[in-house]
């Protein structure tokens, strides 16, 4: 007689929304409120399906380049930063911006235009096509050569190898990321880093409680997009450190039955821009099915909160609304 495994659910702390994202929302919710419908967003305000469904909802608009929105009409650019050249394409426009920017992706913008003033070249480590990275190649395209990884570094040309800087998408692995900058280092022994870590806190936070949590598991269910670097990270991570098996879902009704066979233990994590009602809906369809005895494993405690942009801050303040 064969025992089932005891079903038990391990839920990673922190998770969900980090300060980055929770801040580009607020300001989409906000403009609505105060500014009335349409507002109109540059790409998706954060990676995930349902904020971007429920904005819509609210009368948000979401379109792919400042052409799509009407000569002065309002846009809100989105937490994953733009090029320079997207500010000047709406300053042409005579559209009304708000610059919801991650403030962490805004401090590696300043990094890179300061190296490129100081003439190095800048490798960034990143994914070719995210608009983070697209954003932030768009700061100094002249100095930044963009590397996914370890097997990218020999590709790289360099003009002085003594002034070359490593930078990175803030949403990457943090072990492959360092990786990719050992073998960096090994290329150019006297390789440049920057004042401080890239990658976000959030993103090594929730790496951190799945890396602590993976190995207890037979299953872990990463609540996410499949578009967000952060969340598919979280799969791999979770794969890397010892779960015996990960999936990405974006709502509960994606979970399948047959991935529940012979596993006992469940771990629940969710990418940073995912809002806890997902990953609820992803506990309550565990607990219908055997899975209601949940532990929380946290390995990082976070209180950081972010200012919304300065230009609805100025327009809120004038309305009397809270910001």
């Amino acid at each position: 007689m064969t025992l089932e495994p005891t079903r038990r659910v391990l839920l990673a702390a922190p998770r969900g929304y980090c300060a980055g994202v929770d801040r580009a929302v607020v300001t989409v919710e906000k403009a609505l409120e105060l500014y009335g419908p349409p507002v109109y967003v540059r790409k998706q305000i954060v990676h995930n399906v349902h904020v971007v469904r429920t904005l819509e909802g609210k009368g948000a608009i979401f379109v792919e380049e400042n052409e799509q929105v009407p000569e002065g009409g309002r846009v809100v650019f989105s937490a994953h930063g733009v090029a320079p050249v997207v500010h000047e394409e709406a300053a042409r426009r005579s559209l009304r911006t708000i610059d919801a920017t991650c403030p962490l992706v805004t401090k590696v913008h300043m990094e890179a235009r300061r190296f490129s003033a100081d003439d190095f070249d800048i490798v960034l480590i990143g994914h070719e096509g995210h608009e983070e990275v697209v954003g932030t190649t768009g700061q100094a395209p002249e100095h930044i050569h963009l590397v996914d990884g370890p097997g990218d570094v020999d590709t790289v040309t360099v003009r002085d190898p003594d002034r070359v800087v490593w930078l990175s998408q803030t949403t990457l692995s943090v072990d492959e990321t360092m990786q990719t900058v050992e073998a960096l280092r090994r290329r150019f022994p006297n390789l440049h880093a920057p004042p401080s870590d890239d990658i976000c806190y959030a993103t090594q936070n929730r790496q951190l409680a799945v890396k602590q949590m993976a190995a207890e598991c037979d299953l872990v269910l990463v609540v996410g997009s499949t578009n967000s670097s952060n969340s598919v990270r979280l799969v791999e991570v979770a794969l890397e450190a010892g779960a015996r098996a990960a999936r990405l879902v974006d709502y509960a009704d994606q979970v399948e039955e047959s991935w529940l066979a012979g596993v006992g233990t469940v771990g629940v994590t969710s990418g940073a821009s995912v809002p806890e009602i997902l990953v609820t809906g992803v506990l309550d369809w565990l607990a219908s099915h055997g899975y209601a005895d949940v532990s929380v494993i946290t390995a990082a405690e976070e209180n950081l909160v972010f200012s919304l942009p300065r230009e609805l801050r100025r327009d809120l303040k004038q309305a009397a609304l809270p910001t």
